[in-house]
């Protein structure tokens, strides 16, 4: 994908506007596709035979991908554009930096704010997902609040990340508001519409507040249902450094956003429970798998955070694979190594199957690699073999 720096053309702009209401529900694909092609525009330049190469025969989107829908977009877009909201691309500087990373990050992202999106999401300004449960407690309640607050003293004053629900969400959000803080809501329902009714005035405070905003990759008029509560969550971890989890049952949106947060290789923390408190036991539950490391204070969250002024900058995995492997790898190996890790950093959950398709290399030469890599820890895979790097040694 782009890097972000360029400015791109209105006919271009709805171009991956149309990608995202087509491939909304599978960013991945839509990633690939532009990162195939250099440009968003350049699949709707392929005639039917070209279409069913790139999609597959009988492709369900292959109808989809026409100058109408184009037109479509174009059109949305002027209205958002009458309405002071705007629509940002992986190619636009505004568009998150940290979200960019992620392969199923939206190719689109629908934004309001009266700041400009590059003042939100500069590279500079720290980002913190606070979540949790709807149903929060009063000791949930006060230890957002809390922590929140708390995070309005540290060195770097981060933005805090959350998704205008009821519960943690909202008090995430307010306290925000109250001690200084800029915020940022995560919709699960078009840039229009406000879900739950009752936080519209939030919701107007958010996005009237200087370096706050709101934000969805869900197109105008979509309703607020329950799979979009958990496709939203990846845009919460994916644009934030480190994820904050105050209260959660075992099974819920919170958990969700947290996982992903330490499968993306970001700082995890969870405010630990009672252990006979349902609310409670998520966090305890990422605590006890190391995949969470607890808060027992406020002293020390600006730096377990990375928010103490000190470097938090994401380690450059060819330069620790050249370490951890120095002496130990001759120049072809060493570049069969960093060819693999950095496609497991990029596609998170890639398949030995995938790696040779991805490099041209044999099976065996592939899964040569990946024992090595995960003999020095720099990868883990799962029982169906699918690969991600591992977050506590990058």
């Amino acid at each position: 994908m782009d890097d972000g720096t360029k400015e791109i053309s209105p006919y271009e702009r709805a171009c991956y506007c149309t990608l995202n209401r087509v491939f909304g529900y599978e960013p991945n694909v839509a990633n690939r596709i532009v990162e195939h092609f250099g440009s968003a525009a350049a699949l709707f330049g392929l005639d039917r035979e070209g279409l069913e190469a790139v999609l597959g025969p009988g492709s369900r989107h292959i109808p989809l991908i026409c100058g109408e829908e184009v037109e479509k977009s174009a059109a949305e877009l002027e209205r958002l554009a009458g309405d002071g909201m705007r629509f940002l691309t992986p190619a636009d500087p505004g568009y998150p930096p940290l979200l960019r990373e992620c392969p199923d990050a939206p190719v689109g992202l629908y934004y309001r704010g009266v700041s400009p999106p590059e003042e939100v999401f500069a590279e500079s300004r720290p980002t913190v997902a606070v979540v949790g449960t709807r149903d929060v407690s009063l000791y949930g309640r006060e230890w957002c609040g809390r922590l929140v607050s708390a995070l309005s003293g540290a060195p770097a004053r981060p933005t805090v990340v959350s998704g205008l629900a009821l519960g943690v969400d909202i008090v995430a959000h307010l306290t925000a508001l109250e001690s200084g803080l800029p915020t940022v809501g995560v919709m699960a329902t078009g840039v229009g519409e406000i879900y739950p009714a009752r936080h519209y005035r939030f919701a107007r405070q958010i996005e009237q507040s200087r370096g706050s905003a709101l934000v969805t990759d869900y197109p105008p008029g979509t309703s607020p249902l329950a799979l979009n509560f958990l496709r939203r969550n990846r845009i919460i971890a994916g644009m934030s450094r480190a994820t904050v989890l105050v209260e959660s049952r075992v099974k819920g949106g919170g958990m969700m956003t947290a996982n992903l947060a330490f499968s993306y290789g970001r700082t995890v923390l969870a405010v630990p429970g009672r252990i006979d408190d349902p609310r409670s036991q998520g966090c305890n539950y990422l605590i006890k798998n190391n995949i969470a490391e607890p808060v027992l204070g406020l002293d020390d969250l600006p730096k377990a955070l990375g928010l103490d002024g000190g470097t938090t900058k994401k380690k450059d995995i060819r330069a620790a694979v050249k370490e951890g492997f120095a002496g130990k790898a001759d120049a072809a190996l060493l570049d069969g190594l960093l060819e693999v890790a950095q496609l497991v950093r990029k596609y998170r959950g890639i398949t030995p199957d995938e790696l040779c398709m991805h490099t041209g290399r044999p099976y065996a030469e592939v899964a040569a690699l990946l024992a090595l890599l995960e003999q020095e820890d720099f990868i883990t895979a799962d029982l169906l073999q699918r690969c991600s790097i591992n977050p506590k040694k990058l």
